[in-house]
């Protein structure tokens, strides 16, 4: 395991056990790393209870809507205040309503909604928590991050391929990685490293909602080389990131997906 001692992490994203952002953090924590977690009001109560459950400081989490730029300063500037700089943050929150996503829900018989329809003002909604967050986010915490520290955002490969029930937010995951290309770059002077994790499909709660997610990890399983993956395999490549193992690696997107991403075709089951 590498040691992690006085560093400080921030981790956006969390929402329960099943969160690949979860996976992170608590590795980050058993590396010895304090970790401070972002919940919003659904989210609160489990929150809380894992960060308990797993040996960790829950008065270091706090209600942060990533939108407001005022709350993610007061969660910012309230772990500074107390630990000094700021080593690691994971930006792992994303939101796409149905109508964005182009999703039917699971046993239903309502069509998908059209890519041609999606909602202007949800899109953009979703854009501002999904991707644009991670620039708001970095903005407000760059006076306080250590130099060297280390930027993750977690992606998905719609931003490049067409995955239908994914639809708009492969746009906003588009939009994500070019944001995280240009702020390693600008981020340069304290050797701030930024870069980002694109994982296979993980059963997560908000995936499990989505219909047809089941065939496509199905599909995954025959397709990938190394097969599916779990949040746990995240949250392994995370450390690289989260350690000084990458110190000279920025503006990368690092895929962890059994290299599902590498294949053209399908591969029928050996």
């Amino acid at each position: 395991m590498l040691n992690n001692q006085n560093k400080v992490a921030l981790i956006y994203g969390v929402r329960n056990e099943s969160s690949i952002a979860w996976s992170i953090a608590l590795k980050l924590h058993q590396s010895g790393c304090k970790v401070a977690l972002s919940f919003v009001d659904d989210t609160k109560d489990e929150v809380l209870y894992l960060m308990e459950q797993a040996g960790m400081d829950n008065s270091l989490a706090m209600n942060v809507d990533v939108r407001d730029e005022v709350q993610v300063s007061n969660f910012t500037k309230s772990v500074a205040e107390k630990f000094g700089e700021i080593h690691y943050i994971l930006h792992g929150v994303a939101y796409g309503s149905q109508q964005v996503m182009c999703y039917s829900l699971p046993n239903s018989n309502e069509p998908a909604p059209s890519y041609l329809d999606i909602p202007f003002d949800e899109l953009m909604d979703a854009f501002n928590i999904s991707a644009y967050s991670l620039l708001r986010i970095c903005r407000v915490a760059e006076p306080f991050l250590a130099k060297n520290a280390s930027i993750l955002t977690l992606t998905y490969n719609a931003s490049q391929r067409v995955f239908p029930g994914y639809a708009g937010m492969g746009l906003n995951k588009a939009a994500l990685e070019n944001i995280m290309i240009y702020l390693a770059n600008v981020l340069r002077a304290k050797q701030i490293r930024v870069n980002a994790i694109s994982a296979g499909l993980v059963m997560t709660t908000s995936a499990g909602g989505i219909n047809g997610v089941r065939k496509l990890r199905k599909m995954g399983k025959i397709t990938a080389p190394l097969g599916n993956i779990t949040s746990n395999d995240v949250g392994d490549t995370a450390l690289y990131y989260f350690s000084d193992l990458s110190k000279k690696v920025t503006g990368n997107i690092h895929y962890v997906d059994g290299g599902f991403n590498i294949m053209g075709v399908s591969v029928d089951e050996e």
